[in-house]
């Protein structure tokens, strides 16, 4: 998964690099060293506005697979983004000047969003039933691999002498796009794209290649004419579609898919993956060495979260896992803000370090991987691409937020700021019980049906528990077609 370890590394590589000396030198507009009080805060918002700056290209990058999703397909799309970041790249590692930073950090985002909005549908498409919870859930555990990755990097180049410190960890990462054009160039396209494309005789060699089946098996021919049926539900799969429910809900399942995208980033883990040297150093006032030892494994602890979530995603649901990872995060935030408001006592400051690195664990066990998993199963085929990618652009979105607020926040309210996140994540427990159906278990064909029988957004939980199982895949058919349960 080098796509999603380039973002986990893209994600929290600059924060590592913000306060190298050196790199405060080539770039005056963003040192802090030795600044009046004014001036401070003005070159912290300058700060975090170089930051989000790679979220605004995400952003960009997301939205643009509405119509490239489908036009291309998911290969074309990847690779694509993947040569976008490599431009990225090299101008980033060349930069002298603070609008080539700011145009290579545009440029850069675009190339991770378009990865990040493609990739987990991708694999969603490709994976049978019983193991694309696992799959999908991996996102977690690569994406903090990646930037654990970043900041070990951070960490060994720090001692390095002049520019070579920050341009060798932006340089790195040129590595991972060239590893995904390697590896993308010999993997399967999407079976289901490939349907709605109506080039069904490729999609049954991909599907027998993928399940170890003769093309002819009865069981291939089943999952094509489940996608088949699950098309024609689906009307004509326009944009304006979107905003309208028709027979599978689409507004009602994009705005789910838009909100648990949303609540990825109102868990609050940017605030602190952007800034982790920054919140140890000046906020729990940790030496630098320190800061970078503990920052470097804090993301380690991506490792162990996105470990246990690939092992119990199926086995506690999408559901059981977002509530437990939200119940974790509130707890753990509120926590920070209590110990973290001591920075006089020296262990209330070591608590507050132990229970950041938990939060982290609760949200890769609950966020991590789970909520770009659950955005791939519960958008119909049709609208697939158009509602990830304005899912994934809703995370870009916030993520601009996020990274341009933080500094001010953090200098405004220092640690009451985590108080703020406690209460978000105790909101997002109560959403998720009442709002979002369990999808664990179910093919994505299957998932269409829990929409098609539902009547509107609060019975959707109730309909997918109710909803039988039957045949080898789970789902009820009449003369072999998805049949609409009745209520």
């Amino acid at each position: 998964m080098p796509s999603i370890v380039s973002f986990g590394y893209n994600q929290s590589l600059l924060g590592g690099v913000l306060t190298l000396h050196s790199f405060e030198k080539q770039f005056r507009e963003i040192d802090v060293t030795d600044a009046t009080l004014a001036e401070k805060s003005q070159k912290s918002t300058i700060q975090g506005t170089i930051v989000a700056l790679y979220a605004v290209g995400g952003l960009f990058g997301a939205l643009s697979c509405i119509g490239l999703g489908d036009l291309l397909g998911r290969r074309r799309v990847i690779i694509v983004a993947a040569a976008t970041q490599i431009v990225g790249v090299v101008l980033m590692t060349s930069a002298f000047s603070f609008i080539q930073l700011i145009i290579s950090r545009l440029i850069l985002g675009l190339g991770c969003g378009g990865l990040v909005a493609t990739v987990p549908i991708w694999q969603s498409e490709i994976s049978p039933t019983h193991k694309r919870g696992a799959h999908v859930a991996t996102t977690g555990l690569f994406a903090g691999l990646g930037t654990s990755l970043s900041l070990v990097v951070d960490l060994g180049m720090s001692f390095a002498p002049g520019s070579v410190g920050w341009r060798f960890p932006l340089a790195f990462q040129v590595l991972f796009s060239i590893t995904i054009l390697g590896f993308i160039s010999v993997m399967p396209e999407s079976p289901r794209w490939l349907i709605r494309q109506n080039r069904a005789a490729e999609a049954r060699e991909v599907l027998a290649a993928l399940e170890d089946a003769d093309p002819r098996d009865s069981k291939i021919e089943t999952e094509i004419q489940d996608v088949q049926s699950s098309l024609k539900l689906s009307g004509e799969g326009s944009l304006g579609q979107v905003l309208r429910m028709g027979p599978q809900r689409v507004f009602h399942r994009a705005m789910l898919a838009a909100t648990v995208m949303l609540f990825l980033q109102l868990t609050g883990v940017n605030v602190i993956t952007f800034f982790t040297n920054t919140i140890f150093e000046q906020y729990l006032l940790l030496d630098s060495v320190t800061c970078r030892v503990l920052a470097a494994a804090y993301q380690l602890f991506s490792l162990v979260g996105g470990t246990v979530c690939i092992f119990t995603v199926e086995a506690f649901g999408r559901r059981g896992l977002l509530l437990a990872g939200a119940t974790g995060n509130a707890i753990c935030m509120a926590l920070v803000a209590g110990l973290g408001s001591q920075p006089e006592n020296r262990m209330a400051i070591h608590g507050a370090v132990v229970f950041i690195f938990l939060y982290h664990f609760t949200f890769i066990v609950g966020f991590g991987g789970v909520a770009f998993l659950y955005v791939g199963e519960i958008a119909p085929l049709k609208m697939r691409a158009t509602i990830n990618g304005i899912s994934v652009g809703t995370f870009w979105a916030l993520n601009v937020l996020v990274a341009e607020i933080t500094p001010i926040a953090f200098n405004a309210i220092a640690w009451r700021f985590f108080i703020v996140f406690a209460c978000l994540n105790a909101a997002i427990v109560v959403l998720v019980y009442f709002l979002f159906p369990e999808t664990a278990g179910r093919s994505l064909e299957e998932v269409d049906q829990i929409f098609v029988s539902s009547t509107s957004i609060w019975d959707s939980v109730w309909v997918a528990k109710r909803l039988p199982r039957s045949g080898s895949d789970g789902l009820e058919r009449d003369e072999g077609h998805l049949k609409v349960l009745p209520q």
